[in-house]
């Protein structure tokens, strides 16, 4: 009988210890099940492109088709849009334009990709990020359509809504439609956050006076951009279905298709709205390690002193911890640096500006002749008060009330563009 007991008792404890479990994990990845029943690894989201051939091919049947895109241009099987737009006897695809990055997605930052045939269609890929950045007429002669089918990552300077806005204006000028294929904002569409763009640091990396982060889908921005900014192109979003504002992109059930060879997951996308500043600063950035974004390290840098400076701060929903590695490429090269790793610990009140602002602040209070911040930072920041603010002691704290003003009256404008 005691033999019995005593087996039920052990029955019991193993399975509150799994329930406790797996209640711990739920609550440490932050992952919430919304009204809609959206929950994480749910197939929930139809992209546009699988709107479009499920319901929408009118909109190009007949047409000689241009077709903007890159890896990301997939539906919820990975089937890419080029062929399932160059395989439908209904629609005549004739040539595809690359972004930053490539149409195959195999190129580094800056680096400029130029023309040349598919290997797998047979088609002519234009490159616009060579010599151009807008297509010019020649490379729109005989299309009727230009489609965009590209994965953002809800970050003003990531250059494919600058691609796309080009892209907008080059099929004004030439008499065709512009049609944008919608896919999630992978940070979700509530969160708006950072300092508006001042137009006087308009650049690829910011051509628009938007917030760092800006809480809208590529289809919502193609609207923003259409209208507020006097673009005027012949412009359709096909929405897609199933998409909740309050979504990051775990819940969707999608699959996360590197945008680019340095987002290679959603954490650094998560990161990547105020990581990314370190671009503007002689640290490293992580670039040529495994964890772009997530890295941040120089060799005159003391892991152990940055990562208690940080950690004291008590920012919320993110840790840091004592990291060292040696990039591959990009700053300090095959040199052993020394510095941090963004742990993400409740994405819903974690803030990447403004800890990416701290990082950078951080990094300048305790190493002020080493670190420095370049005129990029300016670009990234979108203005030069922030860099000269950070020079001169200013905390976040009193940056974010500087451009809260700026920010509230921007999403008053972007309330008459979401689509969801």
């Amino acid at each position: 009988m005691k033999k019995w007991m005593m087996m039920v008792l052990t029955a019991l404890l193993i399975m509150t210890t799994c329930t406790a479990v797996l209640a711990d994990n739920h609550y440490w990845n932050g992952s919430k099940k919304h009204d809609k029943g959206h929950g994480k690894g749910q197939q929930t989201v139809t992209v546009g492109a699988e709107v479009l051939m499920q319901k929408e091919k009118k909109m190009l049947k007949g047409k000689r088709v241009g077709l903007i895109t890159n890896p990301t241009g997939v539906d919820r099987n990975l089937n890419s849009v080029v062929d399932l737009l160059n395989n439908d006897p209904d629609i005549e695809l004739k040539a595809l334009y690359g972004p930053e990055h490539g149409v195959r997605g195999d190129a580094q930052a800056g680096s400029y990709v130029e023309y040349y045939i598919d290997e797998v269609t047979g088609l002519p890929v234009y490159s616009l990020y060579g010599q151009t950045r807008k297509p010019t007429p020649e490379m729109l002669d005989g299309i009727d359509a230009l489609v965009f089918d590209i994965q953002d990552v809800g970050t003003r300077f990531y250059t494919y809504i600058y691609t796309m806005a080009l892209s907008m204006e080059a099929a004004k000028e030439k008499g065709i439609p512009f049609i944008v294929l919608d896919r999630p904002n992978p940070l979700g569409g509530e969160k708006v956050e950072g300092p508006v763009l001042d137009p006087e640091f308009a650049s690829f990396v910011g051509q628009y006076p938007i917030p760092l982060r800006h809480g809208m889908t590529v289809g919502e921005l193609a609207q923003l951009f259409n209208k507020e900014f006097g673009i005027g192109a012949d412009l359709s979003v096909v929405k897609m279905k199933g998409w909740n504002r309050k979504d990051y992109f775990d819940e969707t059930g999608l699959q996360f298709v590197m945008p680019s060879p340095n987002m290679p997951t959603l954490d650094t996308s998560l990161v990547y709205p105020g990581a990314a500043l370190i671009e503007g600063t002689n640290v490293s950035e992580g670039r040529g390690t495994t964890k772009p974004f997530e890295l941040i390290g120089a060799p005159f840098v003391s892991s152990p002193q940055l990562v208690h400076q940080l950690n004291q701060l008590n920012l919320p929903g993110v840790q840091f911890r004592a990291a060292s590695f040696t990039p591959t490429f990009s700053k300090h090269s095959g040199k052993l640096s020394h510095g941090i790793q963004i742990h993400i610990t409740d994405k819903e009140k974690y803030d990447p500006v403004v800890t990416g602002l701290h990082i950078v602040k951080t990094l300048k209070d305790l190493y002020p002749e080493q670190v420095q911040l370049t005129s990029f930072f300016d670009k990234l920041i979108g203005n030069g008060w922030v860099r000269e603010g950070i020079e001169q002691g200013m905390t976040v704290e009193e940056m974010q009330k500087r451009w809260e003003k700026d920010l509230k009256q921007f999403k008053k404008v972007r309330k008459q563009y979401l689509l969801y």
